[in-house]
């Protein structure tokens, strides 16, 4: 926004909107003493809560004088305005800043900082409140608005949230590789056949954007615009979540399909298969391979990505394999109807993974594609960990805010001396 200082330049003579936002920064030794960080940070999360906005630093308000910052000092303040982002702010706010200079009333020119602050996907909490701004000023929120926006930007809108669009993001941002797998032919040029795909749609102001959908299948790193697409996995020695005992930890990355081949190898790698010989030869796994990979899929595919800071974990210990996927169950889904109930709380990534092969040469997990959409994945993960341990894996709900799968690992068989030879 307001891209040129002679465009920036002529907002400002018009003074502070919703999109506008000017402050003086202020200096006590080498450090910022002005705006206050919890002054700042109210003003950031209000522009993120609203609209797409700029923060202009080096501008008195309301004079509209440009006072500039110190050359040398503009790198202490995009450090400040930094920190307030990601320390002061929850969620973190995503910005853009950018160094520019502009003439001040005597037409010398003055370093000032562009803030730029995207419409956000997520509802901020700034050390004040909740605020949002109305005209050139920020608010806190009452109940009834602040109760509206959640419900608007969260998975109970009526646009599904991975189709919603991701602030900042591009067409450029989808890899044409990645897209073009979903397709069998293409007439139309790229950006109609992704709008007809919804992987890239338009957003309040007229700009095209990819969707979560788009981000989440259809870009190399989706953490970029959603730092909590990701698997954490790790292998612990013995019983206990114990980084002194942690034999393996991997942070799963990429695409949604490749993070769910990459964490079903990670399963296969650190889980044990014990041997008998019956007079032949016969592997006992600790797992069923195709429960964990129906387990990870359900995990990735149904989570909720509205939930910011919480991402699926993987935890492989001596005993039992833990699952957990971020948000509540979907709709009117409970813990004694899971294995009944057929619900999907993100539609368009569901069916983007049913069209995604499982590359299984030895056939374990039993599917061709990663999703077949038939409400079996819950009734498999029972039936073959049942089979394979002798114990019901468990689902519990975690306040109501994450679900836990707890799969039980199959004891090794007992060996007679004839079996084992001696």
């Amino acid at each position: 926004m307001y891209d040129t200082p002679e465009e920036l330049l002529g907002k400002i003579r018009l003074g502070e909107d919703t999109s506008l936002e000017l402050k003086a920064v202020q200096f006590r030794g080498g450090r910022v003493s002005g705006p206050s960080r919890d002054e700042l940070a109210d003003e950031l999360a209000a522009i993120a809560n609203t609209h797409d906005g700029v923060l202009v630093l080096g501008v008195e308000d309301p004079t509209r004088e440009i006072v500039g910052i110190p050359a040398d000092r503009l790198e202490a303040v995009e450090r400040y305005v930094y920190e307030i982002c990601n320390e002061s702010i929850k969620p973190a706010v995503v910005f853009r800043s950018f160094r520019m200079e502009l003439p001040d009333s005597a037409g010398v020119l003055q370093p000032i900082l562009k803030v730029e602050v995207p419409r956000s996907l997520f509802v901020h909490k700034s050390p004040g409140g909740y605020f949002h701004r109305q005209g050139s000023t920020k608010r806190e929120m009452a109940t009834e608005v602040l109760a509206r926006l959640f419900q608007q930007r969260s998975q109970a809108r009526l646009i599904r949230f991975d189709e919603q669009t991701v602030p900042e993001s591009t067409i450029a941002d989808l890899d044409e590789r990645l897209w073009l797998r979903f397709l069998g032919s293409r007439a139309d040029d790229d950006a109609t056949v992704l709008r007809k795909m919804r992987l890239l749609t338009t957003d309040d102001a007229g700009h095209e954007r990819a969707t979560v959908a788009g981000v989440l299948m259809c870009t190399r790193a989706p953490e970029k615009w959603l730092p909590n697409a990701i698997i954490q996995a790790a292998r612990y020695r013995g019983t206990q979540q114990d980084p002194n005992y942690q034999a393996d930890a991997q942070v799963i990355k990429g695409p949604l399909d490749e993070q769910i081949r990459a964490a079903l190898a990670f399963v296969r790698k650190n889980m044990q298969t014990a041997a008998r010989k019956d007079p032949a030869r016969i592997e006992v796994p600790q797992y069923s391979i195709r429960a964990a990979f129906e387990a990870i899929v359900n995990a990735v595919a149904h989570r909720d990505y509205s939930v910011h800071g919480s991402k699926v974990r993987l935890f492989i210990f001596d005993d039992r394999l833990e699952l957990y996927s971020p948000g509540p169950l979907p709709n009117t889904v409970t813990i004694e109807s899971i294995a009944l109930r057929q619900v999907t709380r993100n539609e368009l990534l569901t069916t983007l993974l049913a069209r995604c092969p499982v590359e299984d040469p030895a056939g374990e997990t039993g599917r061709r594609f990663l999703m077949e959409k038939r409400g079996d994945g819950v009734p498999i993960i029972l039936r073959e960990s049942r089979k394979l341990s002798g114990r019901e894996p468990e689902y519990r709900l975690i306040d109501d805010a994450e679900l836990l799968l707890t799969i039980y690992a199959a004891q090794p068989p007992q060996q007679t001396p004839e079996q084992t030879g001696e």
